[in-house]
């Protein structure tokens, strides 16, 4: 007889195989990715306070808003928290004075914490 296919032992083989490389490459993604977030999440907060700043310098005050960056086209969009995967979480931090406008910087809305013990919420 000339069967064509595998056998059970064959491929139980080659399932424990691809469980084997699994169990190495599985807990090395996704600290991958919270890492990327997390990088993300600083260049969304280090672009946007920038672009706060122009506002301020071209215009003597802070913006009301974020959405108020996105009507002058200062930004193209409000940039995302990549942790919360929203861009309507961000924290806004008022400027001294109040006269100056509403939104003096701004801080991640996310709950938890980095991976170095620090809050999302003191970026």
């Amino acid at each position: 007889m000339n069967r064509k296919g595998f056998t059970l032992i064959e491929l139980l083989v080659v399932l424990a195989i691809v469980a084997l490389l699994l169990t190495l490459a599985v807990p090395r993604y996704f600290p991958t990715i919270d890492s990327a977030k997390e990088t993300i999440l600083r260049e969304n907060l280090r672009n946007t306070r920038d672009v706060i700043d122009q506002f301020y310098t071209d215009r003597g005050r802070y913006p009301d808003s974020l959405d108020q960056l996105v009507e002058k086209h200062y930004l193209r969009a409000l940039p995302v928290d990549p942790i919360t995967e929203s861009s309507e979480t961000w924290v806004l931090v008022p400027p001294e004075d109040a006269t100056k406008g509403n939104v003096y910087g701004i801080k991640s809305g996310a709950p938890g914490l980095d991976k170095h013990g620090k809050p999302y919420s003191e970026w």
